[in-house]
């Protein structure tokens, strides 16, 4: 029997959709095991920077500090237009005023930050929470704005709360591509076959998803932070499309845009992007 391979994924409702069949054994894991973790993106970015797991979800923003060790999928990705992280607050404030301003934020290495920083240098005031945290942090005042993600840019409406900015508005009107957002590595030091299985893996799942929607309803239900069934599927359909399925030339191309551009801003190492179908030749 082969070894386990460990598994790292996000218990939000679009990770769990990707990964059920996966998960359950739903499709052909090609004589693969493995052992599953599930944690909050930015535990699970932490966690790459150790190379805890065999095959990981990431923000991009985390995997331009471990392209040396890891590699990306074609399939998985959370990329999109529409879909970017939103900075809010309990009041109006100008854009100038952000350097003044505590915020809120996923964490260090999530894209959200990454994003916020570009487009706002000054804003340097900033506290890490938890994702699912930030809402009721900024609605008790215990800071001035947050920067929300997930399943909270369909719900911080409903707690007073008020957007000041779309950060992938922001990045869409600049760079005229999908904002990318989230992906999933393997290591580069296992086998290019078994990547590319895995890769095979991750789009089979996913296909698995989008013919049987709702197989998955109860895992998703099981381990999603929010539990309203509409806020869910509103998740899902907003961050799992066409560039979940495959990147294509499209995603591959605003993969290394952001890479290129936080390089730029001095933001992140230079980095170079390998994609697992890259590897094919390799073993034919």
């Amino acid at each position: 029997m082969k070894d386990a391979l460990k598994l790292a994924f996000s218990p939000c409702p679009n990770d769990t959709f990707m990964f059920h069949a996966w998960v359950e054994g739903l499709i052909d894991t090609q004589g693969h095991q493995f052992e599953i973790k599930m944690a909050d993106v930015e535990e699970l970015n932490q966690s790459a920077m150790k190379e805890d797991a065999d095959i990981t979800k990431l923000s991009f923003s985390a995997f331009a500090h471990v392209a040396d060790r890891y590699e990306l999928l074609t399939s998985g990705a959370a990329l999109g237009h529409n879909c970017g992280p939103l900075l809010v607050s309990k009041h109006n404030f100008k854009w100038e005023e952000l350097s003044q301003v505590k915020i809120v934020i996923p964490g260090k290495y999530t894209t959200a930050n990454l994003l916020l920083t570009m487009f706002a240098p000054d804003a340097k005031n900033k506290k890490e929470l938890v994702f699912s945290d930030i809402e009721s942090e900024v609605m008790n005042e215990r800071a001035d704005a947050g920067l929300i993600i997930h399943e909270s840019r369909f719900t911080y409406h409903q707690h007073g709360l008020k957007k000041i900015a779309d950060l992938g508005e922001l990045w869409e009107n600049k760079y005229k591509c999908p904002l990318p957002l989230g992906c999933i590595a393997v290591k580069k030091s296992l086998p290019p076959e078994v990547k590319i299985q895995l890769n095979r893996l991750m789009h089979d799942s996913i296909a698995y998803a989008m013919k049987y929607p709702k197989a998955s309803a109860d895992f998703i239900r099981e381990h999603a932070q929010e539990m309203d069934e509409n806020v869910q599927q509103q998740h899902i359909s907003l961050y799992v499309n066409q560039w979940s399925l495959e990147l294509g030339e499209i995603g591959k191309k605003a993969i290394r845009r952001m890479m290129e551009e936080g390089t730029i801003a001095g933001l992140l190492p230079n980095t170079e992007v390998v994609f697992v179908d890259e590897l094919k030749k390799l073993v034919n």
